[in-house]
């Protein structure tokens, strides 16, 4: 099950980030946290932008709404979203 936790600021959620995969996309869960795999590699930050350009996008919110407030150098983060509820975060966990 997905580690959600909601606050006065937002939804914070757990993610684990797979670099240089073939393509961006979230994978479902891996233990309490939602799987992504992204293309960019893990270095000067490529990798944690493009965490946060996929959640946007996927979600439908502003880049500037989400933020990494744990995690920035390891595979595993917390992520904050100020302006989504947690039935959308639930939501990315359900397969296609």
């Amino acid at each position: 099950m997905l580690w959600i936790k909601e606050t006065t600021d937002g939804v914070i959620f757990k993610v684990m980030a797979q670099p240089r995969a073939s393509r961006n996309k979230i994978a479902g869960l891996q233990g309490d946290a939602l799987k992504l795999r992204i293309t960019a590699p893990p270095v000067e930050g490529a990798a944690n932008k493009m965490c946060i350009e996929l959640l946007a996008k996927t979600l439908r919110v502003r880049k500037s709404d989400i933020d990494i407030i744990q995690g920035q150098s390891g595979r595993t983060k917390k992520i904050l979203v100020r302006s989504a509820s947690r039935s959308d975060i639930e939501s990315l966990a359900q397969p296609d």
